[in-house]
């Protein structure tokens, strides 16, 4: 943050909803955290959006110069900019593709009804990943569970460990993770497990069985050294994982799929990029969605696609230099 606003911007970096410091209206600071059985609506993409529009204009301004999401931010920010292309010059997608959004039925007069609302951005694949041998579950379907808040609070290693881990076993360090484009979803078996888990495996257990066992690198103490990592359990530890495994349910929900339709076809008309990390799984998670981001934002040039050596998942803390470097030079581009 503090070398992008030396260029002359105000940088913003706000918790999202669910996260963090964030509570509903209802909520107080003492309120108890959010429930798998409390309402759902509030979590749909569509109010994640609201949040980012509401910021801008809460900070005094009606534009800003890049928006910027990471994994399910990315997400959040492409819907901003495909929604309100007039508060945003320019986009920047990380680790996350946006294959765009669910298609309403077309041309049905002249045969079969064609791809139309009940789509979903995370891969509906269980039936196939249950045949495998041995069985397994994507983990969006895992975070959209009863009992995925309750697995990772309570991870026999204790949360800071848990998160220890995770981190870890995403990052470029870890060196099992070897990306590449899967050309369908009988490749998914191909993803690690902190993608797609053994069918019996919380969270926790997926990914301590891949790291078993795994000392910190120095490189990893670096960007990620425990008084910084404690502040994550803390938060977490307080308000648990409800708020954002929610994101996830909605992303499987029918009904919220389906009102995202109303911009089935609708590109992204502004200037965009793509960055990640070379050694990061995200990308390529869904067979086909890093080639269809290209497609739905028909503004991102080649040299606006970048894979930052040396990083994972974490592109943005693993390699600070070179992801400033990059914003910078989109920043300044001419469009």
């Amino acid at each position: 943050m503090v070398p992008l606003s030396s260029l002359g911007y105000h940088v913003v970096a706000p918790d999202q909803r669910g996260y963090g410091q964030t509570r509903s209206q209802n909520q107080t600071a003492s309120s108890s955290p959010v429930t798998f059985n409390d309402d759902l609506t509030p979590f749909r993409m569509l109010n994640l959006v609201h949040d980012v529009v509401a910021l801008v204009f809460a900070l005094g301004h009606t534009s800003a110069a890049l928006l910027v999401g990471h994994d399910f931010g990315s997400m959040v920010a492409a819907h901003t900019a495909l929604i309100r292309p007039d508060l945003f010059a320019k986009l920047v997608l990380m680790s996350a593709p946006f294959p765009g959004t669910p298609s309403l039925p077309f041309n049905v007069s002249k045969g079969p009804r064609n791809a139309g609302v009940g789509g979903s951005y995370a891969p509906s694949a269980d039936d196939l990943l249950a045949s495998f041998d041995p069985p397994r579950k994507h983990y969006t379907t895992y975070f959209a569970s009863p009992n995925a808040n309750h697995d990772m609070l309570n991870a026999n290693e204790g949360l800071h460990s848990f998160l220890r881990t995770y981190f870890h076993v995403k990052n470029a360090d870890w060196r099992h993770n070897d990306p590449h484009p899967l050309t369908d979803a009988s490749q998914l078996s191909r993803l690690p497990h902190y993608y797609v888990m053994p069918i019996d495996a919380t969270m926790p257990e997926a990914v301590t069985h891949m790291a078993s066992p795994h000392p910190t690198t120095d490189s990893e103490s670096a960007w990620l050294p425990d008084d910084e990592l404690v502040i994550y359990a803390t938060e977490f530890g307080r308000t648990g994982f409800q708020g954002g495994l929610n994101w996830y349910r909605c992303m499987k929900d029918q009904r919220f799929m389906a009102e995202l339709s109303l911009f089935g076809g609708k590109k992204i008309g502004i200037p965009a990029m793509f960055l990640s990390g070379q050694q990061d799984w995200g990308p390529f998670q869904v067979p086909g969605a890093f080639d269809k981001t290209r497609e739905a934002c028909p503004q991102m040039k080649d040299e606006n696609v970048v894979f930052v050596a040396g990083a994972g998942h974490w592109v943005q803390q693993e390699r600070p230099e070179d992801v400033v470097a990059h914003l910078t030079r989109f920043l300044q581009s001419v469009a």
